[in-house]
């Protein structure tokens, strides 16, 4: 007995040991030095910018185990930091990009943890600057950080076309340290509406063009950081956008609305153009002008030009230039992370190399 009882489970565990697994370490390394004038003190800015340089600096561990007939189990963690200084972003958390586990399986993926939303999925094709230190987060620092905490999502692919939801519990438990940290953890006994958030997206991605649109409602909760410090107070985004390839290029565009509804009402549109182009395989440029209106209050417009030129398939040297227009009562900087004297126009620019493994 003693001997049948062993051999079955070495039967067993070889049976397990026969299922493939992986994990890959990855990531990005970017920075450099960047300049603007008229900063909050009324002087110049030159230094290492701390939030992004042509992307943000990261690095993951993703994994997956084949569990046969189409199903795997998948994991990501991904780390953000700051290259001048070495610290963490996205609130001082280790993996403050992504911490989620789940399955994925013919029909699309379902993750539970902290994970990109679909307000971020939906920008991925149309936008093609990204998440840049001139770009659309100079007016929305939550568009390059959208993320939920304590969320379960989905995302299926359909021929070329995508479907995706997230529901969160508490979307957000860091605050008040960087951009979009919020400090509304939610999960709250007896209050079903405490900072929680859901995002939808619908998508088609083709070799020619796309489109997408998505719709991400998030709640605030009691004593998180204003203007969602109630439950009752909404920040609402609405974003539809869509690029087409030609040759060795393509263009983008899109709109994105959004309102917030709490003690003070506020409603904002964006519109972005761009576009980037290949001249060899070693060099390109990318362009971009953003218009944003915030309603009965100011207005501004941001102009994005860069070019990059690739040293090897995983090192890039890169210079960005930006120039933001201000109405009156417009306060928009031109660097991520920046500041601007309310008014004033602003010019920036940045020099940088980016590696990748």
């Amino acid at each position: 007995m003693k001997t049948r009882w062993i051999s079955t489970v070495f039967l067993a565990s070889a049976g397990f040991a026969h299922a493939q697994s992986s994990i890959t370490l990855y990531g990005i390394v970017d920075t450099g030095v960047e300049y603007y004038n008229n900063s909050a003190t009324k002087g110049s800015f030159v230094g290492m910018p701390t939030l992004t340089g042509e992307v943000p600096s990261r690095w993951g561990l993703r994994g997956s185990e084949d569990l046969g007939g189409g199903y795997k189990a998948v994991f990501v963690l991904e780390n953000g930091f700051a290259l001048p200084n070495g610290t963490s972003g996205y609130g001082g958390r280790l993996f403050g990009r992504q911490a989620n586990v789940g399955l994925s399986f013919p029909l699309g993926s379902l993750t539970i943890g902290r994970q990109m939303n679909m307000s971020m999925y939906a920008l991925f094709d149309a936008d093609v600057i990204g998440p840049s230190i001139h770009s659309l987060s100079s007016f929305d620092t939550y568009l390059p950080n959208a993320r939920s905490d304590n969320a379960v999502g989905y995302l299926g692919s359909f021929g070329g076309f995508k479907l995706g939801a997230t529901y969160s519990f508490g979307r957000d438990a860091a605050g008040p340290v960087g951009p979009s940290a919020t400090n509304c953890p939610g999960q709250v006994p007896g209050n079903s509406l405490a900072c929680r958030q859901y995002t939808m997206l619908v998508a088609y991605s083709g070799s020619r063009f796309g489109v997408a649109a998505s719709y991400d409602v998030m709640r605030g909760g009691n004593g998180a950081i204003a203007p969602l410090s109630s439950p009752a107070d909404t920040d609402t985004h609405v974003i539809l956008d869509g690029y087409v390839n030609y040759g060795n290029g393509k263009l983008g565009a899109g709109w994105i609305r959004r309102n917030t509804s709490s003690s003070v009402h506020a409603q904002s549109d964006l519109f972005f153009l761009g576009g980037n182009y290949y001249f060899t395989p070693i060099f390109s440029t990318d362009a971009q002008v953003v218009r944003y209106i915030l309603r009965s209050h100011s207005d501004s417009t941001l102009l994005i030009g860069r070019v990059n030129y690739f040293l090897s398939k995983t090192t890039t040297v890169y210079s960005s230039i930006g120039y933001m227009i201000n109405s009156d009562l417009g306060n928009a900087p031109v660097a991520a992370g920046g500041t601007v004297v309310t008014g004033k126009n602003q010019v920036g620019v940045m020099v940088g190399i980016q590696h990748r493994f």
